[in-house]
């Protein structure tokens, strides 16, 4: 992050540079009732609008280890761990753009002819600060599954749409697909609601243990003319920063049909989970 503004902040400064120069060399010698050079320098090197878009950028990023990758209740890595990271750019304005990636098993766990072992995604969307503390949240998110597929295959490559509603520790958030979603043919209009607790109950332990932060969740993920795969789901538990980590674990579960979500190596991926894992924040 540190670099990526060094890079922007030189070039604001050498394009200010370069005009401020070329407003010394137009002017004529004021009169003597007018400001000093030294103001006008001034004025000249004063930052402008563009200066201020390119400073207001801000790059972070994250890599964690975790004993499974569960997505909105349903393990995609056979019970097994998963490394998964990302890079977001934000702007103060409100606009962001990222993209996250993650290794996943679930495709090829339920037909063996399908070889795809990565999830990479890329988002972006527009933060907008309400009254009372509420940020509206929108934007669009791409699921993408790269890999082989056999054919006449339907790719779960997805994309959706999405509205949330931030107070404080609150969100309230509802995602529509506007394409076929995760592999059921004939699925776009399908939809996720969700509410999510963040709640940071300390900031501070002592020297080495940092903030502790309670999570909750609750969603419905609903597929249009797949209305028995539709089940509900729900999240509960904690992460603490401690020695520059984020440690965390969380407890999930859905009342998904077992039948449906069984793969065929027998792992019914709707059931109970346990999920630890570390991330670093950069």
């Amino acid at each position: 992050m540190t670099s990526k503004r060094r890079l922007l902040s030189s070039v604001a400064a050498a394009l200010l540079a370069a005009l401020g120069a070329g407003t010394v060399l137009a002017q004529t010698a004021p009169p003597a009732a007018a400001p000093a050079p030294a103001s006008a320098s001034a004025s000249a090197s004063a930052p402008t609008p563009e200066s201020d878009w390119i400073s207001g950028w801000s790059l972070t990023g994250n890599i964690g280890l975790f004993s499974q990758d569960v997505f909105r209740g349903i393990s995609q890595t056979n019970e097994k761990p998963a490394v998964q990271g990302g890079f977001d750019l934000a702007h103060k304005s409100g606009l962001y753009i990222g993209t996250w990636a993650s290794n996943v098993s679930w495709l090829s766990d339920g037909n063996p002819d399908v070889s795809a072992s990565v999830e990479w995604d890329f988002y972006g969307g527009y933060k907008w600060s309400l009254p009372a503390d509420f940020v509206l949240d929108f934007g669009a998110y791409r699921y993408g599954y790269p890999g082989h597929y056999p054919s006449n295959y339907t790719k779960p490559d997805t994309t959706e749409l999405y509205v949330a509603l931030d107070w404080k520790m609150l969100q309230a958030k509802y995602s529509y697909s506007v394409t076929n979603i995760f592999g059921f043919h004939d699925s776009h209009g399908s939809g996720y609601i969700e509410g999510n607790l963040n709640w940071d109950v300390v900031d501070k332990v002592n020297d080495y243990i940092g903030k502790v932060t309670l999570i909750g969740h609750v969603g419905h993920q609903s597929y249009h003319n797949w209305g028995a795969y539709s089940y509900t789901d729900w999240k509960a538990g904690a992460s603490v920063k401690a020695w520059d980590l984020t440690w965390g674990l969380a407890v999930t579960g859905t009342n998904a049909q077992s039948a449906l979500y069984t793969n065929r190596f027998g792992t019914d991926n709707s059931e109970t989970h346990v999920v630890g894992w570390v991330q670093k924040t950069f």
